[in-house]
């Protein structure tokens, strides 16, 4: 028998249907297997106790005929959702301690469906990284092992690194992530996982602790196309707590999982091939292309050729957002308080006790493009090219239904490498924050093993709300891929 823990979120769904197990012994594994993993690092809160009286009440709602979408299925929360009552810290410390007297739209929706929250989940510090070693509660570790150095330690990705990680050591069944430059799709790819960013406006943003609030999109991350279906369709909807949620209804995303994608054209863009691209990365696309040519879709070479500036437009706006969110954790409204001799005082120390390196980073960089004299020259400036990079992609969906690109330039690389340069950590989202900008949706899937042994995710991008297009493509190339490798002990 497949272990408990070793099952998709459909195939628990259909055998939890047929009487094989409850809902309290599917959670019992996965505490578990939770426990004996912390080594990982993947969560900051641990609610085991919680996990199974809610499992528990799930088993009598199943007895009672009443079942939810997600009934009984346990899953990770990142610690960057709100939960009413569970310490939510954002990864730092200045939030350490604070227990939400509310929930967020997305946690509370998951809920609504039937889940089990096993946890909290690590990530960047508000989520600000792509490797999971800016968090104050400690680095996620990768459950993936390097072939030629099994003793070091790699990179989950991020922010999400204790999404990725906990889905892909199979002490999660599925878990929520957040995607502002690329923090579901790039830890999705490092850890061998299928994980996706919904169009903006798609989940509600209510009670997610802001980093860029014109960018942030929950989604969920899991470890095929079809729970990730499953899922976003019990976390998408228009809330109206929310002025950025879309007011449209949410389509059956399982549904569009037909198999048949005959007639379909995908985009390859040709901006997307940036000197230095390993030639593993390359080959993986290419396989990926002829997949979707052997199913029946026509692949048409794309331009958009605003896509060199994405980088540089993202690292303006993102931490110009995050100067003006983060602004409210200063000792007196919210966070951790540090005394000082006046008020400036007081503000100055416990932002400096609270934020770690990489937040203060971003904090100032931001600062600085919003200030008189900088505004125009940076910011301002940034909003137009981001305007013409969204652009690029509606002009491109004039003539494709999808987009194929890499998901990542790299496998998950050491704990040890590129940490001490920040610019070369910020170049891992070179292939997903154009999507981002652009408020598009991206799913990254795994596609193949390196040389070393270590996932290689693509990345599909749809128009805006056409996630059904994007997951009809993900579930042929899934097939096509049949990626069945797993980490080491799992």
């Amino acid at each position: 028998m497949t272990k408990l823990t070793n099952l998709t979120i459909a195939q628990a769904r259909d055998k939890m249907a047929k009487g094989e197990f409850t809902a309290l012994e599917l959670t019992e594994a996965h505490i578990t297997a939770m426990q004996a993993k912390r080594s990982l690092g993947a969560y900051i809160t641990e609610t085991a106790e919680q996990a199974r009286e809610e499992a528990k009440a799930s088993d009598l709602r199943r007895q009672a005929g009443q079942i939810g979408a997600l009934e009984g299925i346990p899953l990770g929360i990142k610690d960057l959702f709100c939960t009413k009552g569970v310490q939510t810290t954002a990864a730092s410390h200045i939030l350490e301690g604070f227990k939400p007297p509310y929930e967020s739209t997305v946690s509370g929706k998951l809920k609504a469906a039937g889940s089990v929250m096993l946890g909290k989940l690590n990530l960047d510090e508000f989520a600000m990284g792509s490797s999971n070693m800016t968090s104050y509660y400690g680095k996620v570790v990768n459950p993936w092992k390097s072939k030629s150095d099994p003793a070091k330690l790699l990179v989950p990705g991020g922010s999400s690194g204790g999404s990725a990680a906990a889905v892909a050591a199979r002490i999660a069944m599925g878990a929520t992530g957040t995607d502002t430059g690329g923090s579901i799709r790039q830890p999705a790819a490092f850890c061998g996982i299928t994980g996706i960013k919904p169009t903006y406006g798609r989940c509600s943003r209510w009670g997610i602790v802001a980093f860029a609030s014109s960018l942030d999109q929950a989604g969920p991350m899991a470890r095929d196309v079809r729970d990730c279906a499953i899922m976003l369709g019990s976390m998408a909807g228009h809330d109206a707590k929310d002025s950025t949620s879309a007011p449209l209804p949410v389509p059956n995303f399982e549904a569009a999982l037909t198999g048949d994608i005959r007639g379909l054209k995908v985009g390859i863009p040709k901006e997307y091939r940036p000197d230095g691209l390993s030639d593993e990365i390359l080959r993986v696309w290419e396989q990926g292309i002829e997949w979707l040519k052997a199913a029946g879709a026509t692949p048409v070479e794309i331009s958009l050729p605003h896509t060199k500036y994405a980088l540089p437009t993202y690292y303006i706006v993102a931490p110009a957002e995050a100067s003006s969110n983060l602004a409210r954790y200063d000792g007196l409204r919210f966070g951790q308080r540090v005394e000082g001799k006046t008020l400036d005082d007081m503000y100055k120390k416990s932002r400096a006790a609270g934020f770690g390196s990489e937040v203060r980073r971003r904090i100032m960089i931001g600062t600085y493009v919003l200030s008189a004299g900088y505004y125009d020259a940076y910011y301002s400036k940034a909003q137009k090219v981001r305007r013409l990079i969204a652009e690029d992609f509606t002009k491109a969906f004039q003539d494709v239904d999808v987009i194929l690109t890499p998901t990542a330039p790299s496998a998950a690389f050491g704990m040890d490498e590129n940490t001490d340069d920040p610019v070369t950590m910020w170049l891992n989202d070179v292939f997903t924050i154009p999507t981002s900008l652009a408020g598009l949706p991206g799913l990254s899937l795994p596609a193949g093993l390196n040389a070393d042994g270590l996932p290689l995710g693509l990345q599909l991008i749809g128009r805006p709300f056409d996630e059904e297009t994007v997951f009809k493509v993900a579930g042929v190339m899934e097939s096509a891929a049949n990626f069945t490798a797993l980490p080491e002990g799992v």
